[in-house]
C-alpha cells in the first residue's frame, strides 16, 4: 500500500473515511440468539470506537451483560487496500473465551463484511461466523453476526444496534 493510496482512501468518499465516521462513543440494544426466533438475551451494550495506527484501523471496545454476567470485548477492524478486503480480529469474555477470531471479507452494499470460523470445543467440524458492520447514518451503527453450521445453514446470532452518545465538552 502506498502512502498516496491510503490518503485517497482517507479522503471523503474513501473506505477509510467511512471507517473513520464510525469513531465515537456508542450505546444500544444487544440481542443474542442460540436458536432462530428465540432471543436468549436482550440487553444494553456500550462501546467506544477510536481510530488507531494513524487512522488505518478502528479499535472497538465494548461492555454489556449476558445472562446477568458481565461481557467485555474488543475488535480491531481494518480495510486492507491491497487485497480490497475488510479484516477483523475479535475477542470477548463470552463469545470467544480465550481465543481471537480472525475474519476477512468484502464490502458489499455499503456493509463491511468478514467471515471467520471457530471450533465446537469438542474437536469436531468448524463453524463459520460472519460479521456485518453498517452505518446507515452518522448517529447509528449496526453490527450483525451470523452462525454458519458446517453444512452451510446460516442464522442470526448477535445484533447490536448502536446510537451515538454525545459526551459533554
Amino acid at each position: 500500500m502506498s502512502k498516496e493510496a491510503f490518503l485517497r482512501s482517507a479522503a471523503p468518499g474513501g473506505v477509510h473515511h467511512r471507517l473513520a465516521a464510525m469513531a465515537g462513543d456508542w450505546e444500544g440494544r444487544f440481542r443474542l440468539w442460540f436458536e432462530p426466533g428465540k432471543p436468549a438475551e436482550d440487553s444494553m451494550q456500550r462501546g467506544s470506537i477510536r481510530l488507531v495506527g494513524g487512522g488505518r484501523f478502528l479499535l472497538h471496545e465494548y461492555e454489556g451483560t449476558c445472562g446477568g454476567d458481565p461481557v467485555h470485548g474488543v475488535a480491531l477492524w481494518a480495510y486492507h487496500l491491497d487485497d480490497e478486503a475488510f479484516e477483523c480480529a475479535w475477542g470477548e469474555s463470552f463469545g470467544t473465551g480465550t481465543s481471537i477470531m480472525f475474519s476477512t471479507g468484502k464490502v458489499e452494499d455499503g456493509r463491511f463484511g468478514a467471515l471467520g470460523s471457530y471450533g465446537d470445543g469438542a474437536g469436531g467440524e468448524r463453524w463459520g461466523w460472519r460479521t456485518e458492520v453498517s452505518q446507515p447514518d452518522a448517529e447509528h451503527l449496526d453490527i450483525r453476526m451470523f452462525n454458519i453450521t458446517p453444512t452451510g445453514d446460516e442464522a442470526l446470532a448477535v445484533e447490536v444496534n448502536y446510537r451515538r452518545v454525545l459526551r459533554p465538552a
